[in-house]
């Protein structure tokens, strides 16, 4: 017997891929996904990409934003409510699955005014503003770190990490040469910080210590590759990473940023890291997911501001320094992997569904 469930989460990718993920495994067992997001989110490009129906609603975010956009929510929101509600109306989803963001609230919203339960999926240490606030209503909290189960009911959570590419659960363990490989990576858009940092530290490296694998980003690739070339390191600096798993596997230091994406294929890889969380990121979710890491003893935490050339040098050279602590790093970050997170996320919407139908049977 096939269900139908509504997705909830857009805006940026890391709301919708993993929405994806779990959407793909639905399909493969014979059920129905349906998005609710916006025209102007990555769910636009993403989601018709893979045929999965998608409904439009209009809304915009709260939190961070000026005191104009924030009235426009306002108004929006009623209608926005609305229109999802319409659509649950109509499809008779046996759950909705979230992904937390702006984006996910009228749908959560709707979904509880039409009683339809919510499963809700928590990538970061501390939930957004959308999570936090209707937590109490979740049938089902699927987490990655243990702390964020103090934000949901008692009994409701459950540790199953983010889904990501299995390419990064296979990433094999590094063997430790003379010469560090250092992948140094902002996302796809690429980090300025990250960038610069990298740049001021080239001068200052022993000759042959280190080799670069450096995701830039469009942005400052250009200016930063005749550099890299003209200062004569070891490695590549490329725009973007097309296999970033194969990257992983030749690093033997990660430095990035700290969304729930990256420290979640962190984990999956086993790399130890330096972090260097986005200052300004919704409620400081990026700092809190690297002091997770940090406390567990697979990174270490460099602040925006302090990050530099120097302090580069001196966080990879205290590393490196240390017997095995690049390989204890290691083996910590991959105690803290997930596999199988869209499985499970499917497993627990389909026990959601059985139990809604029986339910709706046993009332008849």
């Amino acid at each position: 017997m096939g269900f139908t469930f509504v997705m909830a989460g857009g805006g940026t990718g890391g709301h919708v891929l993993p929405a994806l993920a779990v959407a793909r495994e639905l399909r493969s067992r014979g059920h129905t996904a349906i998005f609710i997001g916006v025209r102007r989110g990555m769910e636009a490009k993403l989601v018709p990409a893979e045929n999965f129906p998608i409904e439009w609603i209009e809304i915009g975010g709260l939190k961070r934003v000026g005191l104009r956009r924030m009235l426009e929510t306002m108004v929006e929101l009623p209608l926005s409510v609305w229109h999802a509600a319409r659509v649950i109306e109509r499809e008779k989803p046996a759950a909705v699955f979230s992904m937390g963001g702006y984006v996910a609230g009228p749908v959560l919203l709707a979904a509880l005014w039409k009683h339809v339960p919510v499963v809700m999926m928590e990538p970061n240490t501390v939930p957004g503003f959308t999570h936090r606030q209707l937590a109490r209503f979740a049938a089902r909290a699927l987490i990655s770190f243990q702390e964020t189960a103090t934000f949901f009911p008692k009994g409701r959570t459950e540790l199953t990490g983010l889904p990501i590419r299995e390419e990064f659960f296979a990433v094999p363990s590094k063997q430790r040469s003379s010469q560090l490989t250092l992948l140094i990576t902002g996302g796809s858009q690429g980090s300025r910080t990250l960038n610069r940092a990298a740049e001021q530290s080239w001068p200052l490296w022993e000759k042959d210590a280190v080799r670069f694998i450096h995701q830039t980003g469009v942005a400052m690739f250009d200016e930063l590759s005749a550099g890299f070339r003209s200062a004569g390191m070891a490695g590549e600096i490329t725009p973007f990473l097309p296999d970033m798993p194969h990257a992983f596997g030749e690093a033997d230091i990660v430095i990035s940023r700290a969304g729930a994406g990256a420290v979640s294929e962190l984990a999956a890889a086993g790399k130890p890291s330096i972090l260097v969380p986005l200052p300004g990121a919704s409620d400081d979710h990026q700092l809190k997911n690297a002091q997770a890491l940090e406390r567990a003893g697979a990174a270490r935490v460099v602040l925006d501001r302090e990050m530099n050339g120097q302090r580069l040098v001196e966080e990879i050279t205290r590393l490196a320094n240390v017997p095995a602590v690049i390989e204890t790093m290691s083996a910590v970050a991959r105690g803290l992997a997930r596999a199988g997170a869209a499985r499970r996320a499917a497993d627990v919407l389909e026990a959601l569904a059985v139990d809604s139908a029986a339910e709706s049977r046993n009332n008849k």
